[in-house]
């Protein structure tokens, strides 16, 4: 792609990105998504830095009418808290209900595919994660990041000792599908992940692939497949309800996050 192509792209991705911040704080999670066919593994969504889950919505809609429960995060704030901490945080939350016998299955964009890489991880066996599909996720960094202010989006530089150390935790990596596009302006150093399934969807940029005609189609192929692995732990116990988790855990500035998230459980 020329100069001049990837102008436009960038152009687009960033008037798409604009809408989808201005519609998000109105679009409100419908509860009919916590209801499915309970032999499917829960799909928790994880979006990137600044995001909702209303990024996802026409992925998560296409999941929902495939039977697929859904579940969201409340209570990340912008999601600019590291990492790892954010990975911690969320484990807490997901300890407090039993695992879902058919397990989870986590779809994420950008920040929150390397947050689920994290989580699963450290406690994947036992809240029975049976693998991630990321979209446009930066998993070995992204040089442009020291072109921004904020401290926060720093942390994405290559040199990163999160992102170096995830990098060499490649052991969960075939229980990870990496979609992208041919070109994404914000992840200089693109999102195929050795040892993963790897998928090149058609539609450049970092936002427009979340609504490219595409990519919910790809994404419920990757659930699918993931569908198939053998729970990481086969920990007894029932489906969790519609039940409240908090994560607890010290309170930290409005900004940064809230003091529990709080995890939508499918029933």
């Amino acid at each position: 792609m020329n100069v001049l192509g990837r102008f436009a792209v960038l152009v687009r991705d960033t008037g798409l990105m604009i809408g989808l911040h201005l519609r998000a704080p109105f679009q409100r999670f419908p509860r009919r998504y916590r209801h499915g066919d309970a032999d499917k593994p829960i799909i928790l969504l994880l979006p990137g830095v600044y995001e909702t889950w209303a990024f996802l919505e026409p992925i998560a809609e296409l999941l929902h009418r495939s039977g697929y429960r859904i579940s969201i995060v409340r209570g990340l704030g912008y999601n600019l808290l590291p990492i790892i901490d954010t990975a911690g945080r969320l484990a807490r939350a997901l300890r407090r209900a039993p695992a879902p016998r058919a397990g989870r299955i986590i779809v994420a964009h950008s920040k929150g595919g390397l947050i689920g890489k994290q989580l699963m991880v450290t406690d994947g066996p036992d809240l029975r994660i049976l693998g991630i599909v990321a979209i446009a996720t930066p998993f070995a960094g992204s040089r442009y990041a020291r072109y921004i202010l904020d401290p926060s989006l720093r942390a994405f530089l290559p040199t990163n000792s999160t992102i170096v150390g995830l990098g060499r935790q490649a052991e969960v990596n075939a229980s990870i599908v990496s979609i992208f596009g041919p070109w994404d302006p914000h992840v200089s150093e693109g999102s195929e992940l050795p040892g993963a399934h790897n998928v090149r969807a058609e539609t450049s940029g970092h936002f427009r692939i979340l609504r490219a005609p595409e990519t919910a189609p790809l994404v419920l192929d990757a659930v699918e497949m993931l569908r198939g692995t053998e729970p990481p732990s086969e920990r007894s116990g029932t489906d969790a309800g519609s039940l409240t988790l908090e994560a607890k855990s010290p309170t930290l500035p409005a900004r940064l996050g809230a003091a529990s998230p709080t995890l939508e459980q499918a029933p």
